[in-house]
């Protein structure tokens, strides 16, 4: 899956927004839900290589690492949350579009645990 088809897909999904928010770095772009504003993907170069980050549950981040080469814990963010995904590797194309959902879902409104004090 290229970063251009990846978009695409993202573009499918309703209540997803396409952004670059930074300012100086043309290539990284988040793809946030509409709703509360909540990044649940980003595409990054690393490795000179297209990835794409996506917020799972722990036990899912860990798996999915175990399951194909292509999928290493987050390159450049909180590491049990968040995996990231090489667009061209291992990984089917219909896994990187279930995984995006699932990240989705996880963003929601709601679905974060409140802070313990």
């Amino acid at each position: 899956m290229t970063k251009e088809e990846y978009l695409e897909f993202c573009g499918t999904i309703g209540g997803a927004v396409i952004d670059k928010p930074f300012h100086e770095d043309f290539e990284s772009i988040a793809v946030r839900r509409e709703d509360n504003k909540k990044w649940f993907a980003v595409l990054l170069k690393y490795q000179n290589r297209d990835i794409v980050n996506l917020k799972l549950d722990p036990m899912e981040c860990e798996l999915e690492a175990k399951l194909y080469e292509g999928i290493i814990p987050a390159y450049h963010m909180n590491k049990t949350h968040w995996v990231s995904v090489f667009l061209e590797s291992d990984v089917p194309e219909e896994e990187i579009e279930r995984l995006t959902l699932v990240s989705f879902g996880n963003t929601e409104k709601g679905k974060c645990k409140p802070k313990k004090s």
